[in-house]
């Protein structure tokens, strides 16, 4: 196992952009940059051997410094939504940027990809590892306490990413990270224009409905006779068009997954494949969520080797705690507290389809 640094660009400060790339003896690659902590390619093979990167982003350091759609991306503080930009937490109440609708999504513009980290490599014989960190400071997106973040990206030998999330602060806040890469497993990689005909499975029974700007109900219905029942791999695009539980028509996804419970906390949470290339995506995690987004909103022209990425151009599962956890009390608890720590994993396994 191997990592490569090399030059990736200067940033608006000035500071100098590194790109880390892991190699295992499979020939796998997984490239990533100190800014933003950001997944920038996944090079994987499909069944005829062909390697290709399989997720969407950009080629230069000005690109990441916007990343409109988050592309490769680690978000934090609070991943997903949280209702009216605001949270009380113990007793005060705590105002944050309303950058959709009057939801925070994403804790803001001033997001986690955006700023520069400290890297530290381990290379060993069955796997190789990049640590992100950086201090959080005090107020950094409305948020309380500096937290310090720590993400760790491994790849090993069975062809698996994973990722760890860590974080540790001096004051009561809350924290919920995830990371929002897109990929597309079809032929040529993330230059696909669509994975609606891709297959995905998703192991939760239930999710929770949404409502007015795409926020939670506060519901958790079973997904049982609706266009979000993903139990049986299907094609993704397969009930486009049909409705939600009630009147509600989908017009693509965006939605959380309530995860079934595994052994040991880590449970298997997705799997993404495509039946042209043979590639096949497998999503364990001991988040208790999983958001899909098919790039439903994604219109970018600014993507790697020239591509202008459109609708339904990647899939995004993203392991997560649930949507506006903070103001909903039925939900399970995001808060941190002083001098505890947050840890959580994701893992990616990547692999080929069995040829019948």
């Amino acid at each position: 196992m191997g990592i490569v640094r090399e030059p990736f660009g200067v940033n608006k400060k000035g500071e100098e952009v590194t790109k880390y790339t892991l190699e295992n003896h499979n020939g796998m690659k997984v490239a990533l940059l100190d800014l933003g902590a950001v997944i920038a390619e996944i090079w994987v093979r499909d069944r005829q051997g062909v390697m290709e990167d399989v997720v969407l982003g950009y080629d230069n350091v000005p690109a990441y410094e916007e990343n409109k759609p988050a592309f490769g991306a680690i978000i934090g503080r609070c991943a997903n939504r949280i209702s009216d930009g605001r949270f009380t937490l113990n007793g005060k109440e705590y105002v944050l940027e309303q950058n959709e609708f009057t939801n925070c999504l994403h804790s803001g513009t001033n997001r986690f990809e955006h700023q520069m980290y400290q890297a530290e490599c381990t290379e060993g014989e069955a796997e190789a590892s990049v640590s992100f960190t950086r201090v959080s400071r005090d107020m950094e997106q409305g948020f309380p306490g500096n937290a310090t973040i720590v993400i760790t990206y491994t790849l090993n030998d069975a062809d698996e990413l994973m990722i760890e999330y860590y974080a540790v602060c001096d004051e009561d806040t809350i924290v919920s990270m995830t990371n929002h890469n897109y990929v597309n497993l079809g032929p040529g990689g993330h230059r696909n224009p669509s994975v609606l005909e891709q297959e995905l499975q998703i192991f939760a029974d239930e999710y929770t409905p949404i409502g007015e700007y795409l926020l939670p109900t506060g519901e958790i219905r079973p997904v049982e006779g609706t266009a979000l029942d993903f139990r049986e791999m299907h094609q993704i695009g397969k009930y486009i068009g049909a409705p939600e539980a009630g009147d509600r028509i989908v017009d693509g996804y965006d939605f959380n997954y309530v995860l079934r419970k595994g052994e040991d906390g880590i449970r298997k949470a997705a799997v993404y494949q495509d039946n042209k290339t043979g590639r096949r995506m497998e999503v364990y995690t001991d988040y208790p969520a999983l958001q899909f987004y098919s790039s439903t909103q994604l219109d970018d022209a600014g993507g790697k080797d020239g591509m202008h990425y459109g609708l339904f151009g990647g899939v995004c599962l993203e392991t997560q705690h649930f949507p506006n956890a903070v103001n909903r009390p039925e939900f399970p608890d995001v808060v941190l507290r002083a001098g505890e720590e947050y840890e959580g994993t994701a893992i990616f396994r990547f692999g080929l389809l069995e040829e019948e």
